[in-house]
């Protein structure tokens, strides 16, 4: 017998965890359903699907990741299953027999017209998965991206089961921050193609990089004027020593803390007292 987990995984959660354990084969959707059922709801997030893809290694063998279009979307759940063995088969694993672990919310075919009961009334074996919970209430991928906006980033790595972390380029900065004392790795996050991506708020964060505690503004620096950031951009400085990749290749840090929003200086003597008082904070646990 081949057991499927079946979702999107967003985030790769406590709940989605319990799901795969036990899987031979994750499916999952490179996009989110809700970008062609319903595009003004589709959600931001919290991971691009090659690092979804990477989290679900973790806890299952395989994963095969298909598209969500609408012709798949109006598949009836009979020809829904149909196409879970296709994938099945062709990840040459045992189609003859599937079991399916999935969440008590998990509906497929047109018009969610199929459960985890469907599967039974035709012959499948189906498992629903408790929802895992966090201060007694259930651990969801709209939760996390809520607590991300927020700033809570303990309740969101709670949740996640690991620390919240971001992943992008490193690009060359201004060199402004080492004039200060403060050297900076400056960090673009990765763009999801056809989605947006879930941020916490500008500001200054605890975080971590390789392990070693560092300290990170996210934002624009307002207060270098005319010099400040296009974009929204990591400035990441390490306290400790860690081993650090160059400009252009990839980076990924965990987020341990928001210490305080992003603002506007009176001047750069100001800015260079805040950060100090930063770099304090940040090692405050």
């Amino acid at each position: 017998m081949t057991t499927l987990a079946i979702g999107f995984f967003d985030g790769v959660h406590l709940g989605h965890q319990a799901i795969l354990r036990g899987a031979d084969l994750a499916v999952t959707f490179r996009n989110h359903p809700l970008s062609v059922l319903a595009p003004s709801r589709s959600p931001k997030l919290i991971m691009a699907p090659e690092e979804r893809i990477a989290a679900l290694g973790a806890f299952c063998a395989r994963t095969h990741v298909i598209e969500f279009t609408p012709e798949l979307a109006i598949l009836s759940p009979s020809e829904f299953v149909d196409k879970l063995r296709r994938i099945v088969a062709a990840e040459g694993l045992c189609s003859d027999a599937i079991s399916v672990r999935a969440g008590a919310n998990w509906r497929f075919g047109k018009g969610g017209a199929g459960d985890a009961q469907w599967l039974r009334s035709h012959g499948f074996d189906a498992t629903v998965v408790p929802f895992a919970e966090y201060c007694g209430k259930t651990v969801s991928s709209t939760r996390i991206r809520a607590a991300i906006a927020a700033g809570r980033m303990p309740d969101a790595s709670a949740m996640l089961g690991r620390e919240f972390a971001v992943s992008g380029r490193v690009v060359s900065g201004k060199g402004l921050g080492r004039s200060l004392g403060f050297p900076t790795l400056n960090i673009h996050p990765d763009p999801i193609s056809g989605a947006e991506r879930i941020e916490p708020p500008k500001g200054v964060y605890a975080v971590s990089v390789a392990g070693a505690r560092a300290v990170a503004n996210f934002g624009v620096a307002p207060t270098l004027g005319a010099q400040r950031w296009r974009e929204a951009t990591w400035e990441v400085h390490l306290l400790e020593p860690a081993a650090l990749p160059g400009p252009g290749c990839e980076m990924r840090f965990g987020v341990r803390r928001f210490l305080r929003a992003e603002r506007k200086f009176g001047g750069i003597d100001e800015l260079k007292l805040q950060i100090a008082a930063d770099c304090v904070e940040a090692q405050c646990d």
